[in-house]
This record gives C-alpha cells, structure tokens and sequence, in this order.
C-alpha cells in the first residue's frame, strides 16, 4: 500500500497577524484529534507564539510546550525552532521562514506567510514549489477582508 501524501496548505496572511490566526488553526487541528508542532524561524518567534497561546482568549489558552519544559512527548502542541516532532504530531505549522526539507509522516503541513514582506512571500512561493515537486496536494488560502479563508488554488 502507498503511503499517503503529505497535504501542504499556504497561508496568505494580510487582514490578521500570525499570533490571531495560528491560534483558530491549532483548535481546529486539535478538535480533529490530530496533535501539532509549530517550526517557527527564531526563537524570538517562538516566544511571542508561546505567549500568544496561553493568552489569545481572555476565557482559555491551548495547552502547548516547548523544548524547556520538558515533557515534550506529552505536549498537544510543541514548539520549537527545529524540524523535530517529539510528540509525534500529524500537522507541522511552519511560520516566520523556517525550513522543512522532508513532507513525509505528517497529515498536514501548514505554511503561514506574511503577505506584506516580499521576502516571506518568495520563500513561499519556493515552498510551494519544492511540494509540488515531491508530489504533494497543495491548496492556498486568502482571507478575504471579512476575515473569511478562501480557497484559491
């Protein structure tokens, strides 16, 4: 039996920040049963995304860890600056230009890019690229500015 593809999603952020949008896309990852890493750039990036987490809804957080608090088998969501998954997720998010070489083992890998650096958005495209290239569905998403996400490609 083949193994299945990885599915890349792209997206296109321009209406919202990270920290607003990667929060919604956890719980929908999480209300699926699936557990998640979050590959950011910097440890800079990590530690806003950290924070963003416990705090983005005054009534809850999502419960997440990173490398420093150990445990990391144990964690629904871990962060991290490396392209490890230690509690074995099903959907890497990739944020602030960090860099995954191998699509396979995961159900989904999520690319977030700032639509507004030129930069962010030709890694993107690379990105999107070197999927298509090994064989991936890949799908891109705009958020319109009602804040709803359409699929584009």
């Amino acid at each position: 039996m083949a193994e299945q593809q990885t599915e890349v999603l792209f997206y296109h952020l321009e209406h919202q920040g990270l920290e607003k949008v990667l929060p919604s896309l956890i719980e929908k990852t999480l209300e699926r049963g699936w557990r998640a890493v979050v590959q950011a750039g910097s440890e800079e990036r990590l530690a806003a995304i950290d924070l963003a987490l416990w705090t983005y809804k005054e009534e809850s957080f999502l419960a997440h860890g990173t490398a420093k608090d150990g445990q990391a088998v144990d964690q629904p969501v871990y962060l991290t600056t490396a392209d490890d998954t230690p509690n074995g997720a099903g959907v890497r998010f990739v944020v602030d230009g960090a860099d995954v070489d191998d699509f396979s083992g995961l159900v989904r890998l999520v690319y977030l890019f700032d639509g507004h650096d030129e930069e962010a958005v030709a890694k993107a495209r690379a990105q999107w690229m070197a999927a298509k290239e090994a064989g991936c569905p890949v799908t891109y998403w705009q958020q319109s500015a009602q804040g709803k996400w359409e699929k584009k490609g």
